[in-house]
């Protein structure tokens, strides 16, 4: 994440509030309004805005709607990375999956509508973080395992829907994750192909491919996956791997290291 360069006081807990309904930012705005100590840096009605506007505020506290249209909560954190994500505090309408998965993960979360009270009580469990030893670390800040079990828990739902947020020159781009064809490694940086376009992000495979719903991408080489719903063939190669050809008429040759992966994958379509 680059530095912000706007100064921060000390004194003041800097938050972002992330929802796309205006009532519930207006509604933000009112409790934020009763803390003097607390302040708004940035408000955002999308989750492509708020991912940048992190980027760019560098907020102590981010107010963070789960249930927003093309990017919602979760796709906010996993495009961050929860190493990476500031101090969090979900806003959600009822949603007894996820309302169970924050409070396996010890993460707070306020219903809609907020409550004053509610409002108040989460403020001072933040503050406590904030104050804390490890949040002067930016690798052991609050939350940020309990963000990496979150995201592992909720993967096990398989969102089908999900979109892949990437940054690209400055701008970012939601792509759906069934359009993917197949990602290779390109030195730092990762290159998406989507059809006939391509995408180069600054990323790593593993962290790409810790993003992308696993019953749909299998990551077949240390250098490549691929969009197992666009392989169209497998040619036997040597001692046991295969060369993997897709739609597009890509080929793309299996690694030793992720054989294993590969014949549980041809034994499922079978």
């Amino acid at each position: 994440m680059s530095a912000a360069t706007e100064k921060k006081d000390p004194a003041r807990i800097r938050a972002l509030v992330v929802d796309d309904e205006p009532l519930a930012r207006a509604r933000m705005r009112t409790l934020i309004a009763d803390h003097p100590d607390l302040e708004i840096v940035g408000e955002c009605g999308e989750g492509a805005d708020a991912i940048l506007a992190i980027e760019k505020h560098s907020p102590d506290l981010v107010f963070l709607d789960i249930q927003m249209p093309e990017l919602d909560g979760f796709g906010v954190i996993e495009a961050v990375g929860p190493d990476r994500m500031p101090l969090v505090i979900f806003v959600t309408a009822y949603d007894e999956y996820a309302v169970q998965a924050f409070e396996v993960h010890a993460l707070d979360y306020l219903l809609k509508p907020v409550e004053r009270e509610r409002f108040a009580a989460a403020l001072v469990r933040a503050k406590a973080k904030l104050a804390s030893p490890e949040a002067a670390r930016s690798d052991a800040g609050p939350d940020k395992q309990q963000l990496q079990a979150l995201l592992e828990h909720l993967g096990r739902r398989q969102r089908r829907d999900l979109r892949l947020a990437i940054k690209v020159d400055g701008r970012l781009l939601l792509i759906r994750t069934a359009e993917i064809d197949w990602i290779e490694a390109v030195d730092n940086h990762a290159k998406i192909h989507v059809g006939a376009d391509t995408h180069l992000v600054r990323d790593t495979l593993t962290r790409l491919e810790s993003r992308l719903p696993a019953a749909r991408f299998l990551r077949i080489h240390r250098s490549t996956i691929v969009n197992t719903e666009r392989v169209k063939e497998l040619q036997p190669w040597f001692q046991g791997d295969f060369v993997v050809i897709l739609h597009d008429g890509s080929r793309h040759t299996s690694g030793r290291s992720y054989r294993q992966k590969l014949q549980a994958f041809i034994r499922d379509a079978l």
